[in-house]
Formats: C-alpha cells, sequence, structure tokens
C-alpha cells in the first residue's frame, strides 16, 4: 500500500504538473511566433521595395525592423546559450529531471517562445524587467526544470536565483533543495510549521502557473490571428506595386494601415508573458534603495542585494509571524546551495534578514496590497 503523500508533497507535484504544461504552452507558443516572424519579414521585404514611402511611414517600420532584428538576436543567443551549458552539465543529476519536470530540447522554435515569454527583446530600454544575460539565464534555467539552477554548470551561484525571480525556479528547484532541510528538524510541529510555509510557497506559484497559461493561450491566439491579417496584407501589397506616388489614395492609406498592424504584431513578439514576470525586480529593489530614508537600511540593501531580490520572490505573498521567521531562517543556514545562491554565510544570515525582507516587499505593495 503506498503511502499517503503529505500536504506539501502534494502541492509540490501541482506545481510540477502546472510547471510541465506552461513549458508546453511555451513550446507552443514558439511555433506560432515562428509564424508571425515569418509573415513579418516577408511583409518588410514587400515594403523595402516600394519607392518615395513618405518619411514617417518608412521610419516607423525600419524602427520595427530593427526591434524584430534585436529580438532575433536574442532568440539566437538563448540556442546558443542552452547548448553551452547542456554540454556542461551533461552527465550530471538533474533535479529537474528527477522531480519528472520535462526538460526540453532546445530547437529554434522552442527559443522562440521563450524569448517572447520573457520579453528580452529591447530597443534600447529593456521591454521587461528580465533583459539581457538575466533574460536570457530565466530562460537556460526553465528550459531546464530548473535543474539547471540546482545543478551547477553556468547557471550554479550568484545569479541564478536572482535570474529565477518569481515562480520560474524557485517551485521546481528553489522549494526542492529547501525542503532537503526538514530532516534536520527533530520536532514533529518544526516540521510541520516548516512544511505549511514551502506548501504556500507552492500553492502561490501553482496560481501563477495557471494565470501564465491564461496568458500564453491568449497570446497564442492574438498571433494566429494577427499572422492571418499580415498574410492577407501580404497578399494584397504585392498588387499594390513599387512606386507609392503610383498607387491610389486608397492603396496609400491601406499601406498605412499596414504599417499600424506591423507594430502590434511585433509587439507579440517582444512584450513579455507577465504572470512569468518576477514578482520583485532588480528595478523594484534599486527603486528602494534610491527612496529609502533610513540610510541604515540603505546600507543593508545594498549590502545584501542578491539575498533580498531572490528572497522578496520567494516570499511574495506569504505572511510569517515570528516563530515561522526564526524557523525558516533555521532552515536556510542549513541550506549551503541557497546560502551559496545569495551570497551569504550562515554566520550571516538569520531571521532579522527575512523581517527585512518583508520591509522590501512593504516599500513596493504596502500591507493594504501584499
Amino acid at each position: 500500500m503506498s503511502k499517503k503523500l503529505s500536504k506539501l508533497q502534494t502541492a509540490q507535484q501541482k506545481a510540477e504538473a502546472a510547471a510541465k504544461k506552461t513549458n508546453q504552452k511555451i513550446n507552443e507558443l514558439g511555433n506560432h511566433t515562428n509564424a508571425l516572424y515569418t509573415s513579418l519579414t516577408t511583409i518588410q521585404s514587400l515594403f523595402d521595395r516600394i519607392r518615395n514611402m513618405p518619411e514617417e511611414n518608412r521610419l516607423k517600420y525600419e524602427k520595427l525592423k530593427n526591434i524584430r532584428i534585436n529580438w532575433k538576436q536574442q532568440v539566437e543567443k538563448i540556442e546558443i546559450e542552452y547548448k553551452k551549458t547542456e554540454v556542461k552539465t551533461a552527465g550530471k543529476s538533474a533535479v529537474g529531471v528527477g522531480m519528472g519536470v520535462t526538460v526540453v530540447t532546445l530547437g529554434p522554435t522552442a527559443a522562440m517562445g521563450i524569448a517572447t515569454t520573457f520579453g528580452v527583446a529591447s530597443t534600447g530600454t529593456a521591454i521587461s524587467a528580465l533583459s539581457g544575460a538575466a533574460a536570457t539565464n530565466a530562460a537556460l534555467a526553465w528550459l531546464g526544470g530548473g535543474a539547471l539552477a540546482a545543478g551547477g554548470g553556468g547557471m550554479a551561484a550568484g545569479n541564478a536565483l536572482l535570474a529565477l525571480a518569481g515562480p520560474i525556479g524557485w517551485t521546481i528547484a528553489g522549494v526542492s533543495l529547501l525542503t532537503s532541510c526538514l530532516m534536520f528538524f527533530k520536532t514533529k510541529s518544526a516540521k510541520q510549521r516548516l512544511e505549511n510555509i514551502y506548501t504556500l510557497i507552492s500553492d502561490r506559484d501553482i496560481k501563477s502557473y495557471e494565470l501564465a497559461i491564461v496568458e500564453l493561450s491568449e497570446r497564442i491566439t492574438r498571433i494566429i490571428d494577427e499572422s492571418g491579417k499580415l498574410n492577407e496584407a501580404i497578399a494584397k501589397i504585392e498588387t499594390f506595386g513599387t512606386d507609392y506616388t503610383k498607387m491610389t489614395e486608397a492603396q496609400q492609406y491601406e499601406l498605412g494601415a499596414y504599417v499600424n498592424l506591423m507594430e502590434a504584431s511585433t509587439m507579440l513578439l517582444v512584450n513579455p508573458i507577465l504572470g512569468l514576470q518576477p514578482k520583485y525586480s532588480e528595478q523594484d529593489f534599486e527603486n528602494l534603495c534610491a527612496t529609502e530614508e533610513s540610510s541604515y537600511y540603505k546600507l543593508y540593501f545594498e549590502a545584501h542585494k542578491t539575498m533580498v531580490i531572490s528572497m522578496a520572490n520567494l516570499l511574495y505573498k506569504i505572511n510569517l509571524d515570528d516563530k515561522d521567521k526564526k524557523l525558516l531562517a533555521k532552515s536556510l543556514k542549513k541550506n549551503k546551495e541557497f546560502l551559496s545562491s545569495v551570497q551569504m554565510t550562515k554566520t550571516e544570515f538569520d531571521a532579522y534578514d527575512i523581517s527585512m525582507i518583508e520591509r522590501a516587499l512593504n516599500h513596493k505593495y504596502n500591507y493594504s496590497t501584499y
């Protein structure tokens, strides 16, 4: 007879299932994004052939072209970096795999889905709170089912949990690692209290995954619709000729409408899926330090940036009393991987740090909404 699962084990299984479904939906998004990108590239080539285009329209579609080029470069970077990391971690045990989470074999369309999910493209200013290397790391860790954050390679230590802010890494890799320390607690009440905390974290993240799945599905529907409109526009533009001044007024008006269509479609490529963005970003941290009135607290936050961002995402919407904080701190102090990731030692980290995380979260959300 199989042993009945605890609330925590049940919550973690549900979280893994939700993460797997989200991953599948991201791959589906990649396939549709690939078609959208192809249509945008085709219509762009038609615009490039048109002579005497008004400067305003030309500048607008050239700007959109640059956004798409930037986005495509990031797609290629994610694919390349993933393959590098895959080689480094080959043969090593992987937490994500052991927990039954699907590890994606990355191809170009999967990378497109990841790039869109995390909103890694920009026009000089990051569209998403995650950008550049952090976005690539988050994408890599997501594709690895959280395994890369726990298992090493180029993802281990300092920036791993920082890049994994939000539901992306904690449920799969983070909570798995943290709960491994439950064995160090002898009393049943202490273990139960900690299990309750980790269950709350998993349940919260399940909701985030579920919302992300809805958002991903809506994005896919919109991309299919926009791709159809673009393909209709391509067929129409091919009949207009290549000299703007010789087109009818109606055709000129249509071209302007198609530039607007290109803009809306391009945003579907580069705007991130909000449900998978960090609940506490690096920008939130910078705002905290810039507006903190107490010099003491400001110095504390500046000295513990990685820990503050990581823990703020872990404890978002998790209410703890003093006993909870002490137990959680004691648990985290026993976790070498966690301490390494937040760049602290077991003699430095205690319940006071968790109280400071509450202060950081309260600064962004305030108690009325947090």
